[in-house]
């Protein structure tokens, strides 16, 4: 086979490969644009990647037992349409990147005033420590924690959701890869994330920044249901907690 149909024969097969690849599910806005910001990367480097290797393969054969190399010739046009196909390259990527990084989903730089309850947005307080998380529902006064596996947040699906990433001590990182969410939580500070279109199901979340000795112990769940079963569990919760309080005060009274 000589070079031109074995680069012939790689650039198809690159094509064939992309084409049977099966796209990521994506279980959030989130995750969708990551998702699909990371395929357009792919269809541009994987062939650029199979190009490059084929001519430098093509070179090690053509010229392994040359003795006498001779100077490379200037080739303006080859300089030409290497540099254009390059600037074109980088504005695609540039431009893809941008209508990524800019969605909100993707980098939310709003605030508490940018959320909605009446229109079902829900807002999470994630607040991480040494080693473990503490997840609250400001609006509705509930605080989650957890052993084990970390705490469960309940979300439900189709909303707009809202969640503040802090941190009590050291500087830790709120991450659920499935549902492509990711943010530091620094000491004495609150930085929102913003998702929406959430399907059902169960995913893990963890810390990802070493945090020191226990750090690997630092996970949650997050647990998508529907909007039914999220309504009952905020309703349960908000009773339970009612429950304690009033049992804690009986015993305040009664001790007093």
């Amino acid at each position: 086979m000589n070079a031109k149909r074995f680069a012939l024969a790689s650039l198809l097969s690159a094509a064939v490969l992309v084409l049977l690849a099966d796209p990521v599910a994506a279980q959030s806005t989130s995750a969708d644009l990551i998702n699909e910001l990371n395929n357009k990367l792919l269809y541009i480097a994987l062939p650029i990647t199979l190009l490059v290797e084929v001519i430098l393969i093509y070179a090690v054969l053509k010229f392994k037992d040359n003795d006498e190399p001779k100077p490379t010739k200037e080739n303006r046009r080859l300089e030409i349409t290497w540099t254009v196909a390059t600037a074109f390259i980088l504005l695609f990527v540039g431009v893809a990147s941008y209508g990524v990084m800019a969605d909100p989903s993707v980098t939310f730089t709003g605030g508490e005033d940018e959320i909605a309850p009446n229109d079902g947005d829900v807002h999470i307080e994630a607040q991480a420590y040494q080693w473990g998380w503490t997840m609250s529902y400001p609006e509705h006064d509930i605080t989650v924690e957890g052993s084990g596996d970390g705490p469960t947040i309940m979300l439900p699906e189709g909303q707009d959701i809202y969640i503040g990433v802090g941190s009590r001590d050291v500087i830790h990182a709120f991450h659920v890869p499935d549902l492509g969410l990711k943010m530091d939580a620094l000491p004495n500070d609150v930085q929102y994330i913003q998702t929406s279109d959430l399907e059902e199901g169960s995913y893990q979340g963890y810390c990802a920044e070493y945090c020191g000795l226990a750090h690997s112990n630092m996970y949650f769940t997050v647990e998508v249901v529907d909007q039914d079963t999220y309504d009952q569990w905020i309703a349960d919760q908000t009773e339970a907690d009612s429950a304690d309080n009033a049992a804690s005060n009986e015993t305040a009274n009664a001790s007093a």
